[in-house]
């Protein structure tokens, strides 16, 4: 009898001894390594072994009867040390084992990030039963807490048993939302939201830099030092084809160990499944192919023509009341079009992504009852032109016409609810509209409540009122967003702020957005509503902001880019010049001109170079003048009373304190500021958004001027005696702005939109409501003045300035 040896007793060889020995179980003498002490158990199922929803017994797959069975010599707890592939000869540590095939199953291994402490006692992977005992072990002291690192499927699921156990948990999670392989943001964000709700931290964009503790953990330390206290960290961060002893037998190893379709190695003889294999370049952690190619392994060993196709793949995540559902590709590419339902109040997401007539992807979250329906129609390439209206429904909504919103509205009962945030029923709207005479979504608003908190019902109300008007509806085209939301600037901001939402999926979830990621027009408006709403919690996204926001340089029509230093309040030294021209020569600057703003502008930078030149201006003490941005530009000033004899009080100095006060303030446009010594105004105070006009008893504030295609003298808002109000006034007003004024609108646009005396009753006649907005914004400038130009110099963000390099395919022969 023909022997065959096995290296590795997980669920991928034992599938393929399963098929093995049900189509001839005398073909092989079988024997059977393993480095752990037992056999196949559901490795999968150590989830539930870890929550204590399940025992080891129970997840065992085969058991000794099982083995004695089919007659395997079983060398458990038994490592490999060597292959001799010419003399056919496996050596254990306790002896040598001939064979006529042999099959290498050595699975993977866990990825330890290479930080100090990995070492310490109490830093355990997730991978096999050693590892959960481990844990459980941990979680039996009273209050222990555990950290994990990694928010993927594995990370989450340990976190969650952790839990369970009555631990303290925390996520760590370097990417910007959970399982970010599996899920888009919009499901990240609700799986979150749900594990949150368990009692359990994430912390996502956190990257580890240390695992603190002496003899054992003591806590983590991340990368902008946070100490997060630990008995127990769990390393989840990802796998590695094991492959060592493959590698040492001389088998043509990459990634993983090569095989091909029939499961072959680079030796005839040798066979390779599960974790440890790559095919074409792909690599496998999922059971599903692992169980395909243990099928082809049973024929390939008998002789029998068979060979392996990777199919596509879904995904759940095995904790309990989170339900989610991914397969295919999802990611966002040219020819796709996304279908997306949200339903906020029941958690409910749900995406189809579509190329063509077919669906490609699918990503569903809290209702994942059709994830086999629209997994098939992944996996079979189904044409779905017939059903695009009704798809995204699910497949008991297959055959049906498009659904018509008004019938629909004409179906609801009076009791239905129309307006969640306010109880507003359509019965109650309805007799509103009768009785009052109401035409409009405003009057709606304003006596029925209905829409005037989130305003996510807003459309569902014109339903209403078109509907009970009929064809004396005129529907008011209302002014959305974009194209994404039927919600206003100013409804999102309110809904942001009211329901708490400090996340762009969480605002795209709960306001019931229509495309999974939202637009260039969205996204960057939603970053700044939140960057201004919740200083120092919110971590600016940069994919959310224009290129010159992004790379915190202007682009210029060649796509290079222009460099311009801040000078405060336009005043500089000579040895700033100096240093000025040393740069501009250093670095061939093609052109160095004097900007309206009274600063220098160094142009024709290329995009790589940039870290370079601020380096340079950082170590002369310049930091980034934001010419690029929408926030605090410059403070245009005059000489003032220290020089000109017309002035009346220190206009540079005053020009100077503004900037410092003001700089790397992020606000809905951009802002300039200007302060001229005298009534003569030379430094154009009033075309500035803000601008201060020096007399002898003080200092006129004004605002809401313009200079550019729209030209507008600004309005006098007060007269102040001292700098100290002044600053306090026109911090007060800058934070008004920053905080009720739609993205892209300037001072004079909003000003036009709320009302001078809206304004003038805030800042000038209510000094409780001047003092809340100073104070606002000054514990928000404390978070947002760092030099962008020196963090990016210290190497964050390195990717947007790395030089593209394009490879010329090779020609064809």
């Amino acid at each position: 009898m023909k022997k065959l040896v096995v290296i590795g007793a997980g669920m991928a060889s034992g599938r393929a001894l399963e098929h093995l020995f049900e189509a001839d179980p005398s073909a092989y003498e079988v024997t059977l390594f393993n480095a752990e002490p037992r056999g196949n158990y559901n490795r999968i199922m150590l989830s539930p072994v870890l929550s204590g929803e399940k025992s080891f017994a129970e997840i065992v797959t085969h058991d000794d009867d099982w083995y004695a069975a089919n007659k395997v010599a079983c060398r458990f707890g038994e490592r490999v040390v060597s292959i001799d592939t010419k003399a056919k000869v496996v050596t254990g540590e306790k002896g040598e084992v001939p064979y006529d095939k042999l099959l290498i199953a050595t699975g993977s291994a866990p990825f330890i990030i290479p930080v100090p402490g990995k070492d310490l006692k109490g830093v355990v992977a997730y991978r096999d039963l050693e590892d959960t005992n481990a844990m459980i072990e941990a979680s039996a002291t009273p209050g222990a807490k555990a950290v994990v690192i990694g928010g993927g499927l594995l990370g989450l699921e340990a976190a969650a048993g952790l839990r369970l156990r009555g631990m303290e948990v925390t996520v760590i999670h370097l990417m910007g939302h959970l399982m970010e392989r599996q899920l888009d943001p919009s499901a990240g964000y609700l799986l979150q939201k749900d594990l949150e709700k368990r009692g359990i931290a994430i912390l996502t964009n956190a990257s580890t830099k240390a695992i603190v503790g002496s003899e054992k953990v003591e806590g983590v330390e991340l990368a902008d030092g946070t100490v997060i206290p630990a008995d127990l960290v769990v390393m989840a961060v990802g796998i590695r084809p094991e492959t060592t002893v493959a590698k040492a037998a001389g088998l043509d190893v990459g990634r993983g160990v090569k095989v091909s379709p029939q499961m072959t190695t680079s030796d005839p003889d040798v066979l390779a499944l599960g974790e440890c294999v790559e095919f074409e370049g792909l690599l496998f952690g999922l059971v599903a192919p692992l169980y395909d190619q243990a099928k082809v392994v049973a024929k390939t060993l008998l002789g029998e023509e068979a060979a392996f196709v990777p199919k596509e793949l879904s995904t759940k995540l095995k904790v309990t009341g989170c339900d989610l559902f991914s397969a295919g590709d999802f990611m966002e590419a040219d020819g796709r079009e996304d279908i997306v339902l949200r339903d906020p109040a029941r958690g409910v997401y749900r995406r189809v992504v579509l190329e063509g007539d077919r669906v490609v992807g699918a990503v569903m979250y809290g209702d994942t009852a059709e994830g086999s329906w629209f997994f098939d129609l992944i996996r079979e390439g189904t044409n779905v032109a017939e059903m695009r209206d009704t798809l995204i429904f699910g497949q008991a909504y297959q055959g049906g016409a498009s659904l018509d919103p008004m019938a629909a509205v004409a179906a609801l009962p009076d009791e239905a609810e129309i307006c969640g945030c306010n109880g507003v029923c359509k019965g109650t709207i309805v007799s509103a509209i009768k009785s009052q005479g109401l035409t409009t979504l405003d009057e709606v608003k304003a006596v029925t409540k209905a829409s005037a908190s989130c305003g996510q019902c807003a459309s569902k109300v014109e339903q209403v009122l078109a509907f009970t008007l009929g064809d004396a509806f005129k529907g008011a085209a209302r002014k959305t967003m974009c194209k994404c939301t039927d919600l206003g600037h100013g409804e999102v901001r309110e809904a942001i702020r009211a329901k708490g939402l400090k996340s762009i999926p969480a605002v795209m979830q709960e306001l019931g957005w229509k495309t999974p990621n939202g637009c260039a027009t969205c996204r960057p408006a939603l970053n700044y509503y939140l960057v201004c709403d919740w200083p120092g919690e919110y971590v600016d996204d940069g994919r959310s902001r224009f290129i010159n926001e992004r790379v915190h340089a202007n682009i210029q029509k060649d796509g290079t880019f222009s460099v311009v230093p801040r000078m405060w309040g336009g005043l500089t030294t000579a040895a700033e010049l100096r240093a000025i021209a040393d740069i501009a020569e250093k670095h061939q600057v093609p052109l160095v001109k004097m900007t309206g703003g009274q600063r220098i502008d160094l142009l024709g930078i290329e995009k790589e170079n940039l870290p370079a030149i601020w380096k340079d201006l950082n170590d002369v003490g310049l930091v980034s003048g934001h010419a690029y941005s929408k926030g605090l530009r410059t403070v245009k000033t005059c000489v003032g009373k220290s020089w000109c004899r017309f002035g009346t009080q220190d206009s540079m100095g005053l020009g100077v304190k503004l900037e410092k006060l003001m700089w790397a303030s992020w606000t809905p446009a951009k802002v300039k500021l200007g302060v001229s010594g005298c009534p003569r105004n030379c430094s154009e105070s009033t075309v500035k958004d803000i601008g201060i006009i020096c007399v002898d008893s003080g200092y006129d504030l004004h605002i809401s001027g313009a200079a550019g295609l729209h030209v507008r003298a600004t309005d006098l808002l007060c007269h102040v005696d001292t700098e100290e109000e002044l600053l306090e006034y026109a911090g007060a007003v800058l934070q008004m702005y920053r905080e009720g004024a739609w993205y892209l609108e300037r001072v004079y646009k909003w000003q036009e939109r709320v009302g001078f005396d809206t304004i003038k009753a805030a800042i000038v006649e209510d000094a409780a409501s001047r003092k809340a907005y100073w104070e606002r914004f000054l514990a928000s400038q404390k978070v947002a003045q760092v030099d962008p130009w020196a963090e990016r110099v210290a190497g964050l963000e390195r990717h947007e300035f790395s030089p593209i390099t394009i490879v010329p395919a090779l020609a064809a022969e």
